[in-house]
């Protein structure tokens, strides 16, 4: 693929590239506020011992926590987000940048395969990688086959990040995105991790998905609140 075929699977543009910077340094200066506590189970934040990368999966929506968190608990770490090839996607990239991390652009929808080369290269570079697996557009809290074929390639380990806050609002987005409030408490959980082997059949792969999925799940904190429908909303204003 030539450089101006991607540019066009590549939504961006300059309001999107801005507006994610102003929101990122918006975060940043927003988490100065935050009291935060690491529960560390796998031994991630002993800076001499874990230098290998992994591969880091968060629900989308924790992405505000995570990063929220990196500058202050992990800034020692290079990785990349993978962020959708939209123009929503162009501005979570932005964001990423201000906390120091690089984006690749892609999803099941669109440059999926060229997303997944690019994040294997990163790997293989000593970077981290994180992803939304159940995102762009969900099912919420459903975890999509592309992250277990990312660790059956690149043989990194998955690490389950979890993010809990003491006093939080929730959009109505699809993901019923989660956001903290000033001064409020943020947690964040770095996971045991989870090995992928490389030669899996059909029924094994999807065992180790519902293996992650479950490792996920269990530390949700509103499982029970129901996926925001944005059709229906459309009918009920008829």
């Amino acid at each position: 693929m030539n450089n101006k075929e991607k540019e066009r699977e590549i939504r961006t543009s300059w309001k999107m590239r801005a507006l994610g910077a102003l929101v990122g340094w918006m975060m940043r200066s927003f988490a100065v506020t935050l009291r935060m506590e690491v529960v560390d189970r796998c031994g991630f934040t002993d800076r001499a011992k874990n230098s290998s990368p992994r591969i880091w999966c968060i629900w989308h929506s924790r992405i505000a926590g995570t990063l929220m968190s990196r500058r202050r608990i992990f800034p020692w770490r290079k990785g990349v987000v993978l962020t959708s090839a939209s123009h929503d996607g162009a501005a979570l990239a932005g964001v990423a940048r201000v906390v120091g991390l690089e984006a690749v652009r892609g999803s099941s929808s669109r440059r999926g395969s060229e997303a997944l080369r690019e994040m294997v290269q990163a790997v293989r570079k000593g970077l981290d990688v994180a992803v939304t697996p159940d995102g762009p557009r969900g099912p919420r809290y459903r975890l999509s086959s592309g992250l277990i074929k990312l660790a059956q390639v690149t043989r990194a380990p998955v690490m389950g990040v979890h993010v809990h806050y003491s006093r939080a609002i929730r959009l109505k987005t699809w993901d019923r995105f989660v956001i903290p409030l000033p001064f409020s408490k943020l947690t964040i959980i770095f996971d045991e991790l989870l090995d992928v082997p490389r030669k899996l059949d059909d029924d094994a792969f999807e065992s180790k998905r519902v293996e992650a999925e479950s490792m996920m799940r269990a530390e949700v904190d509103d499982l029970d609140l129901p996926t925001y429908d944005h059709s229906q909303r459309k009918r009920n204003r008829r």
